[in-house]
């Protein structure tokens, strides 16, 4: 079965069909904050061909309702459980920036950029606000580099240019994903440390944004937004599809895809703020926003 997920955990979920024991593959989980988070770390390039993921750890975010809760203050706990799992990740980092990838245009892809327009940006502030006390601020930047047929650039070179100029000492990188299973549109948010390929998920991936690539620790943050109908169809086991209604190729979206957009931007925004400006409480970070 040819399976087009971005999440780990799904990817392990099909390899252990044909590989019951996954020898350099390690999963535990535990539930915190309406959140089931699943860690998936892929440890050898044998592990890394059979789940079809470059090595690294994977950190899944479930929520245990149907869909995350939009009330700020109902919010807060999941952000915090968000934001610890992002530092555990950031090694230390003293200077960010935040890339939005997608298309600001599309629904579905526009993940990115919407959570770029809510990162608090204090790159500018640290270099010019000479007579403010900004020590307990990490030095943060954001960009939403558009997509290729916009710009005609890459988002990989424009990004690989501004972090030569900027010299952060890592990159976050937020962007729509694909998954297989329905349960996980717009319920799940993924944390990776291994790095991302934009647009893979629907099978127009471009340059990898990766510690080999940038020269900085990448790390991807990325919620399902899409599904592939043909992986959904192999999933259910349906074995005739009138010719009339072909599925390959196409790719399906929930109907309330505008508020889950909104919903999971907003989390993870706030839980980006939240992991790199500690001093600040999740109230200060919306007041301030």
């Amino acid at each position: 079965m040819s399976v087009r997920t971005d999440l780990a955990i799904e990817s392990a979920n099909y390899a252990s069909l044909s590989h019951p024991k996954l020898d350099g593959v390690e999963i535990s989980s535990y539930q915190k904050a309406d959140f089931e988070v699943t860690s998936v770390s892929v440890l050898t390039h044998e592990a890394a061909k059979k789940l079809s993921k470059p090595t690294g750890k994977y950190v899944t975010l479930q929520i245990l309702s149907n869909e995350l809760d939009s009330h700020p203050q109902r919010m807060i706990g999941q952000v915090e459980l968000f934001a610890q799992e992002l530092r555990n990740l950031a090694e230390n980092a003293d200077s960010v920036l935040v890339v939005g990838l997608g298309n600001e245009s599309i629904t579905p892809d526009s993940l990115g950029p919407l959570v770029c327009s809510q990162i608090f940006a204090t790159r500018h502030i640290k270099q010019l606000a000479k007579g403010f006390d900004t020590e307990g601020l990490l030095c943060v930047s954001a960009i939403a580099p558009g997509v290729l047929g916009q710009t005609g650039i890459e988002a990989a070179e424009m990004i690989s240019s501004i972090v030569n100029f900027t010299k952060p000492s890592l990159v976050v990188a937020v962007d729509a994903l694909a998954c297989s299973e329905l349960s996980h549109l717009g319920t799940t948010v993924q944390l990776s440390d291994a790095g991302i390929s934009p647009g893979s998920g629907v099978a127009n991936s471009r340059k990898e944004l990766s510690r080999s690539s940038l020269g900085v620790p990448v790390i991807a943050v990325g919620v399902p937004t899409v599904a592939d109908m043909s992986t959904i169809a192999e999933g259910l086991n349906v074995k005739e599809i009138p010719e009339s209604f072909p599925i390959s190729g196409m790719i399906v979206t929930p109907r309330s895809i505008d508020k889950l957009i909104e919903r999971t931007a907003r989390l993870i925004a706030l839980g980006i703020n939240r992991a790199f400006q500690p001093t600040l409480s999740v109230e200060e970070i919306i007041s301030l926003l």
